[in-house]
């Protein structure tokens, strides 16, 4: 699995900002054709991030580009032209407002056809499907399903508020009048479970209000704390803290390895399945939990600060 704590969405019509990206310390970067490019652009967008890829340094990034959704014209010349002319450099395309599987077959079969032609490997290239609305949530699972090439479901807040109707014009936040507990906790949660069930990650969408930091921390913790491997980040004001809040603690960190330690030493040495660290008891079930963290702290650079004594 890739490491996607910090998601930077670029707009592919900004050359300058092409640029910036490569120095932040992101986990991935997605390239838009999207929302953040005018009708107009789009062309010279596909051009710009052709370019970027081709001549930029990504070093430790997945590099992604997000193409238009196939209810426009866009699309098709999105994914022909930017896999023909960086299809080496690429790592995903991210596939907006999928509302249906066959919107993500029909992207892996195209990949394949033109992998096929410029003589790249088949199937390497990954897909990223962005859940944007409320069909797309009620089929969510079938859409995990559709394709071996999908790595990520990604969550789209702010069309999704609107094709519910939310009354709200504040993106991640609560909306007025919803005074306990949390509006998003079944999409989140619906997200999470289509995704884990097929093995895939699964990323929190933005938080627009680019200056509040400490709110962008609260809503990304909120999705940490399900689950979720990451976040877009739309600045780079918001980049330290989505690191930090998608990457265990030290402490846990080095916990979860004294697990993993300790419980391989118990089995295969001790051959006991269940016994004591310390005071906590572990087993089969800790070893699962432990792998998680620690997994993710070896995805986010952490080293271990203490070892496994019998």
């Amino acid at each position: 699995m890739r490491s996607r704590r910090s998601v930077l969405a670029v707009p592919g019509s900004n050359p300058r900002f092409l640029e910036k990206a490569q120095t932040l310390p992101v986990d991935e970067v997605f390239l838009d054709l999207e929302d953040s490019v005018a009708p107009l652009a789009k062309e010279e967008a596909r051009a710009n991030i052709v370019r970027a890829l081709r001549e930029g340094d990504w070093s430790g990034k997945t590099r992604v580009v997000r193409v238009n959704d196939l209810t426009t014209q866009w699309t098709y010349r999105d994914v022909i032209e930017i896999v023909e002319g960086a299809g080496e450099q690429l790592d995903c395309l991210m596939l907006p407002k999928v509302q249906d599987p066959t919107e993500v077959i029909w992207l892996d079969t195209l990949l394949t056809q033109i992998e096929k032609t410029m003589g790249y490997e088949v199937g390497r290239i990954g897909i990223e499907a962005q859940i944007e609305n409320a069909r797309g949530l009620v089929n969510v699972d079938a859409i995990a399903g559709s394709s071996k090439r999908l790595e990520t479901l990604v969550f789209g807040p702010a069309d999704f508020m609107a094709s519910i109707n939310m009354r709200t014009l504040v993106v991640g936040e609560q909306p007025p009048g919803y005074a306990e507990g949390d509006a998003y906790h079944y999409i989140l949660m619906r997200l999470l479970m289509a995704a884990r069930s097929h093995d895939l990650q699964v990323i929190d969408g933005p938080y627009l209000q680019i200056k509040d930091v400490e709110g962008f921390r609260r809503v990304a913790t909120r999705a940490a704390a399900l689950g979720f491997d990451g976040k877009w980040v739309l600045h780079p004001a918001q980049v330290d803290a989505c690191n930090e809040v998608f990457s265990p603690s030290q402490e846990d960190y080095d916990h979860a390895e004294l697990i993993l330690e300790a419980y391989e030493y118990y089995t295969t040495v001790e051959k006991r399945g269940a016994v004591m660290l310390g005071d906590e008891m572990i087993d089969e079930a800790s070893r699962k939990m432990a792998l998680v963290v620690a997994a993710k702290g070896r995805a986010a650079g952490l080293r271990r600060t203490k070892r496994f004594t019998p």
